[in-house]
């Protein structure tokens, strides 16, 4: 396993780009299944859970031919269905967390789709019902191999439009379900939808495909079913969770640092929930630009005084994926604010690592940690620790490039499943970190 040396406590400067969103282009990618003709996707992210995904796609027999940095096309016109079936799919689709979004488009186009329990962060339990439900009303018979945790839908006559009302606003549920109705016969409505900016795009490139999808943008979907789907061209948006890591990155660092092509009108409320912290944002055209907090960041407090409290909501609501990054930057700020991570019971089991470093922080149960802010008066110590997934990993990171000394991070393979060559977009704003494999 490889991990990062970090020399902390280095001012950073300069211009980093974000990389194409990788929740994003786990949908994406799902739906080229959905056509026998090419589609080509363009500033796919270069990081590991995406290329599994094109590895498994590759496996099921879809050809791929990349056309530079970032840009592949896919043709899915002699797919295997049969290697579903097998124990090296069972293995590989294991996994990787995205490889459940196979399984609507399959379903809708051969009818039939099987994938084992997959993988991803442990962060808790990330219930599947929402997916199978949606099938089921779709027409489908569901069935569960406990022995080996295998799970499949069958459809052999194809699928009907049926009206449905989710559980929860799943935004791979949503995926999944609508990339499913779009060939079934009639029509679908699909009430308490996710309506994400990634699940907006995915109902854009399969409209453009020849889809009839309507409400985009809201959480009622209304899907036609259409008889068949062609191929398109489709950009990946800029990864809103490493805009909101860099911003983080910025604040605890005290550094200088623009954030180049954030696409503002897909950020939501993440600009606003920094500022809450007293993190200064301008807006530059399409660029954040973070001046050098040396004077710090204040928390703001609610309008009757009372501490911030920042929680993760469904879209439009703040994105679950930031809610650790919040945290780290906390422990500099002026302050006091409660995290309140409401979807996953295991994501803030990191923080005893942070308070290893000297942060002040309060873990009230599973979901709830009260972070006082140390306001630069006691910089965080360097250490060793280890990512224990994605978001946390990169958190640890921002800590240790603010903490005095050299920390080192090991288990880095998790922040790779989500941050394209991050150690050299690093070094390239002036960071000290080196890659030890």
């Amino acid at each position: 396993m490889g991990t990062f040396q970090i020399e902390g406590g280095i001012r950073l400067k300069g211009d980093i780009t974000p990389q194409g969103a990788k929740n994003e282009a786990l949908q994406i990618l799902c739906a080229v299944l959905l056509t026998p003709e090419k589609v080509t996707i363009n500033n796919i992210p270069d990081i590991i859970d995406v290329n599994k995904l094109i590895t498994l796609l590759g496996n099921l027999g879809v050809k791929i031919q990349k056309n530079g940095l970032g840009s592949i096309t896919f043709q899915a016109d002699d797919v295997n269905v049969g290697y579903l079936e097998t124990e090296a799919f069972k293995k590989e689709g294991g996994s990787l967390r995205g490889s459940i979004m196979i399984v609507g488009p399959l379903l809708a186009r051969f009818g039939r789709g099987y994938i084992p329990k997959p993988g991803g962060d442990k962060i808790g339990r990330r219930r599947l019902d929402t997916h199978f439900e949606g099938f089921i009303n779709l027409g489908a018979k569901f069935r569960y191999n406990r022995e080996d945790h295998f799970y499949g839908v069958e459809a052999p006559k194809g699928l009907t439009g049926a009206d449905m009302l989710l559980d929860e606003a799943s935004v791979t549920g949503t995926a999944n379900i609508v990339m499913a109705a779009v060939l079934a016969k009639g029509k679908t409505s699909v009430y308490n939808a996710a309506c994400e900016p990634y699940l907006q795009q995915l109902c854009k490139m399969l409209n453009s495909m020849g889809a009839n999808i309507t409400g985009v943008g809201s959480n009622l979907l209304t899907i036609e079913g259409v008889e068949s789907l062609g191929g398109c061209e489709h950009r990946i948006l800029p990864d809103m969770i490493e805009i909101g890591s860099w911003i983080g990155l910025a604040a605890m660092t005290r550094s200088e640092i623009t954030i180049k092509n954030v696409s503002w009108d897909n950020l939501g409320v993440i600009p606003s929930t920094f500022r809450k912290l007293g993190i200064t944002l301008e807006r530059k055209g399409d660029d954040i630009y973070i001046p050098s907090h040396n004077d710090g960041y204040e928390i703001k407090t609610d309008i009757d005084g009372s501490i911030l409290t920042i929680a993760d909501a469904p879209w439009p609501g703040f994105t679950p994926d930031l809610l650790s990054i919040v945290l780290v930057v906390a422990t500099q700020a002026k302050g006091d604010v409660l995290i309140h991570q409401k979807m996953f019971e295991s994501r803030l089991f990191f923080v005893d690592k942070l308070i290893d470093m000297g942060a002040k922080i309060m873990l009230c149960d599973p979901h709830r940690a009260v972070v006082m802010g140390h306001n630069f008066q006691s910089q965080l110590k360097a250490t060793t620790m280890s990512s224990p997934d994605i978001r946390a990993g990169i958190s640890l990171l921002i800590a240790a490039l603010s903490a005095k000394g050299t920390s080192t991070i090991q288990n880095i393979e998790q922040i790779d499943r989500g941050y394209e060559r991050i150690d050299e977009r690093l070094r390239a704003i002036g960071a000290n970190i080196i890659r030890v494999e």
